[in-house]
């Protein structure tokens, strides 16, 4: 079974082979049939982007898959195909296929994350017109990078995992513009990764768009108009104008309800009146928060992994903090419990253990895709 065989794969490394993936897929590439890839890769951003785009792309007719990662609950939320994400027993059935193309050695050998893709673009290659393809944490060499690919969306790029990618934004953005084959469509960003793009233009053989260059003034007020029927946050808004300029960018004509209900799960999503949850773990993606979520206080329901700047996350969150509650997590990348509680007592926010929801509080739970699991987990029992 495919849980079986992911679960006794690690989910995280000190180190990562980059050679492995663009090796095993060179040698059992003649097995896909790969039409139009769009790649996304950036910080912030990438699964609405491409969920918003995906579903579009369906909406006019073309057979889309859209590959995004990770899973809040179910493995096979991260594989999307024409409206729904593809059943178990559907990708089971794939998985021994892969099986039967990669020697046991190479099986064992790929990662959790480079499986999952491989597995997913099998999938996609036997009956998609176009695959929205979600890169990891990083760009250049990302398992999802091996794919050749008619276009590159950049969302925003911020600062995370700087332990692979560099802690400079210029750094990170050399790691993931790197990625680019041909075409790129850049979200709104800051100078340097405007800079880099420019730079990497001298060395290889581009072309760098950003989002507003390919929107009309009617693209706009579509963008406003479908912001208002869906409910979305202006960041929410932002990435659904780099899905309406790639729709652009291939000439294919879209109308506003072509975006119904493309919003994915977990994005400032509200579970009822007084609870939402949302699945960001980085300073940027709090900053967009506090904007959306401005005038309100909340229950802050967060923990965090060792890797995070928690200390800037949650000094950006402390507008909307009543009090924080912090949630069990089982996860080997999470920070010990007497840092974090030394930093909430550092910036005088008041907190205690999550253990149960009282009706007359606000909740927010925030803080990364495994906080959002363990507290659906005691939501829905």
């Amino acid at each position: 079974m495919l849980e079986d065989f992911l679960d006794k794969k690690p989910l995280f490394y000190d180190e990562i082979d980059y050679g492995r993936m663009p090796r095993i897929y060179k040698r059992i590439s003649s097995y896909f049939d790969l039409r139009r890839v769009i790649h996304i890769v950036g910080t912030n951003g990438k699964g609405t982007t491409g969920r918003f785009l995906a579903t579009a792309l369906y909406n006019r007719g073309y057979n889309t898959g859209h590959y995004t990662s990770p899973h809040i609950r179910y493995f096979n939320e991260r594989i999307w195909f024409n409206g729904s994400e593809v059943s178990m027993e559907v990708l089971n059935q794939q998985h021994q296929e892969l099986l039967k193309i990669l020697t046991q050695e190479e099986a064992d050998s790929l990662s959790y994350f480079e499986y999952t893709t491989l597995l997913a673009m099998f999938f996609f290659s036997k009956e998609s017109d176009f695959v929205v393809l979600e890169a990891g944490l990083g760009g250049e060499h990302d398992a999802t990078a091996v794919f050749e690919n008619e276009l590159t969306l950049v969302t925003p790029i911020a600062k995370d995992h700087e332990a692979f990618l560099g802690n400079t934004i210029e750094m990170i953005a050399k790691t993931k513009l790197a990625a680019i084959q041909k075409t790129a469509i850049l979200a709104p960003q800051e100078p340097a990764v405007y800079y880099v793009c420019d730079e990497l233009k001298k060395t290889k053989d581009i072309a760098c768009f950003k989002a507003q260059e390919l929107l009309t003034l009617q693209d706009h007020s579509n963008i406003e108009t479908i912001a208002a029927k869906e409910n979305l946050a202006d960041y929410l808004k932002s990435n659904l104008g780099v899905a309406v300029a790639a729709l652009k960018y291939f000439n294919i004509a879209y109308e506003i309800n072509d975006f119904e209900n493309a919003r994915l799960f977990g994005r400032l999503t509200a579970l009822n009146e007084n609870i939402i949850i949302d699945v960001g773990h980085n300073v940027l993606a709090a900053e967009a928060i506090v904007k959306a979520l401005k005038g309100t206080k909340y229950r802050l329901v967060y923990n965090s992994y060792k890797d995070k700047n928690y200390r800037e996350i949650l000094k950006t969150l402390r507008p909307l903090i009543q009090s924080v509650a912090i949630i069990d997590v089982d996860n080997v990348r999470l920070e010990d419990r007497d840092a974090l509680e030394a930093v909430l007592n550092e910036l005088a926010i008041e907190w205690n253990s999550f253990e149960a929801l009282e009706a007359d509080e606000n909740y927010l739970v925030f803080g990364s895709f495994s906080v959002v699991e363990a507290f659906l987990e005691h939501y829905n029992g």
